[in-house]
């Protein structure tokens, strides 16, 4: 199992006080340990196992061709923000075998990354369904992996997304990309918490 820390690529800021944690999940092999990988500003922690015939019968691998090793714990990556905040990302296994580690991860997350492969879009409800029950903030990220882009509008609908949630594309791949992601999260967690606290009648 690669999960040895490696040295990091940049030091954490002295000034960094205030650590947020986000969560990258979606369905099995639709890209969430690139997205952590490249955008991560240190190298990233991977818990990945090579995959063996042994999984075929609870893995199904049909629709991800070229795939040779899987998450079986979390992926762990950081990227700075700002003086004062630093993103924490854990990227959640996707098998239904490790969902049960998702509870855990969840637990303290600012908001969520739901990364989607629109060729296998059904594999995208259980992640939404279970942040909704958590109640925790996410948006949609649909990842390219280089078919015909399906429309925004469509993605939408087959998701039965809320209005309010963000839905967007990305290319794991590209740390620019990846970056984008992770800001158009956090400008939706924080205009939530700002509704929020405006009906409640508290100052943001």
């Amino acid at each position: 199992m690669d999960s040895a820390i490696s040295d990091a690529r940049t030091p954490l800021g002295a000034s960094a006080d205030n650590g947020l944690k986000i969560v990258v999940v979606g369905g099995f092999g639709v890209g969430k340990t690139t997205l952590v990988r490249s955008v991560s500003e240190i190298r990233p922690l991977n818990t990945e196992e090579t995959m063996t015939q042994a999984g075929a019968s609870v893995d199904d691998i049909a629709q991800v061709g070229g795939k040779t090793a899987t998450t079986v714990a979390f992926d762990f990556g950081r990227i700075t923000l700002d003086a004062h905040n630093v993103l924490y990302l854990f990227g959640a296994p996707g098998q239904e075998r490790f969902w049960f580690l998702w509870d855990r991860l969840f637990s303290g997350t600012l908001g969520a990354v739901v990364l989607v492969d629109t060729r296998r879009i059904d594999d995208s409800w259980y992640a939404i369904d279970r942040l909704e029950q958590h109640g925790t903030p996410f948006i949609v990220a649909c990842n390219d992996f280089g078919g015909p882009v399906r429309a925004g509008a469509d993605v939408r609908a087959a998701l039965d997304l809320d209005p309010h949630v963000p839905l967007i594309d990305c290319d794991a791949r590209s740390r620019e990309s990846a970056k984008d992601v992770l800001i158009t999260l956090v400008g939706h967690v924080r205009a939530r918490y700002a509704t929020a606290a405006g009906a409640r009648g508290e100052l943001v």
